[in-house]
């Protein structure tokens, strides 16, 4: 890792960390299973083996990848049950939360978009064709 000297106001150097982080933010969520985890979890708490029935095709890796990042970026919380064995259990905290509305959108977004994207793609393939 290299480290940059910023010149210039505090302020500025605020806001291009901001910035960065805000990239490393989006990318880890801007994924197939993060997105799919968040709408799984919706308003409920789900254990690991629940949230892996809901999401289909998702490996006990990839799960367990996505579970952590999210919840190192406070978007999902983690709890673990004192019992034999363990029961742990998943929930969306209120930043995963707001983010859900804005997947929703996004979801709304593609139903009401999705015969033009459709048609889009058919007149680009016949145009290369």
């Amino acid at each position: 890792m290299v480290t940059k000297q910023l010149s210039g106001l505090p302020d500025q150097a605020d806001l291009t960390r901001a910035d960065s982080l805000g990239r490393e933010i989006f990318s880890d969520i801007a994924n197939k299973w993060a997105l799919l985890i968040i709408e799984a979890l919706g308003e409920r708490t789900l254990r690991f083996s629940e949230l892996r029935n809901e999401i289909e095709g998702v490996s006990h890796k990839m799960l367990t990848q996505n579970l952590r990042m999210l919840e190192r970026n406070g978007l999902v919380e983690r709890t673990v049950h004192p019992t034999v064995p363990p029961r742990v259990e998943y929930t969306l905290t209120e930043p995963g939360q707001a983010l859900r509305v804005t997947i929703d959108g996004m979801c709304d977004w593609t139903h009401r978009y999705i015969g033009h994207i459709e048609a889009s793609r058919r007149d680009f393939e016949a145009r290369k064709a």
